[in-house]
């Protein structure tokens, strides 16, 4: 069966191929297109998501209508075993706490179902939206990880790595 997961506001499931083209236009917003790209076929950029291997990816549902996506992953070496979080969300719900919802939500659900001690997530270093938003769940940064991402026009910008243990999950 597969897994939903309620929040406060939203709701996680399974992507349908009835989301895919939503979540191709949120991925076709400007503030969303600059972290998340994906080129000039953005239903194929999802599909290519969607088939990434050892990835899960659910759909961000608010108010009734798809708000964008959050997915995992893990590393399930018993020596470095986490799991690692990346999230999109429709700018035109931005502001309304979906994201820290959404990953609050799935955090509980990698901690209490899954079992990982550890999680990490690594926004642009730039993205101040988005570190407060996972500030609030409990992730705390470690560190500047130089030239880490290519951006949109092909230069190198940093990433912030933040991680977040079970005990501090807020």
């Amino acid at each position: 069966m597969a897994t939903i997961l309620r929040g406060a506001q939203v709701t996680l499931r399974p992507v349908t191929d009835a989301d895919i083209p939503a979540l191709a236009a949120i991925r076709d917003t400007p503030e969303v297109y600059a972290r998340w790209r994906g080129g000039q076929d953005l239903v194929a950029a999802v599909h290519e998501d969607l088939a990434e291997p050892g990835t899960t990816v659910l759909v961000i549902e608010y108010a009734g209508a798809v708000a964008g996506a959050v997915q995992w992953h893990e590393e399930t070496e018993p020596d470095y075993r986490h799991a690692g979080i990346d999230i999109y969300v429709d700018p035109a719900v931005h502001g309304r706490g979906v994201g820290t919802d959404a990953v609050r939500t799935l955090a509980r659900h990698l901690v209490t179902d899954l079992g990982h001690h550890r999680l990490v997530i690594d926004p642009a270093a730039d993205n101040a939206a988005a570190i407060a938003c996972y500030r609030k769940v409990g992730f705390r940064p470690v560190g500047i990880m130089r030239q880490y991402e290519r951006g949109p026009e092909g230069e190198w910008h940093d990433g912030l790595l933040m991680d977040l243990l079970a005990a501090e999950l807020s």
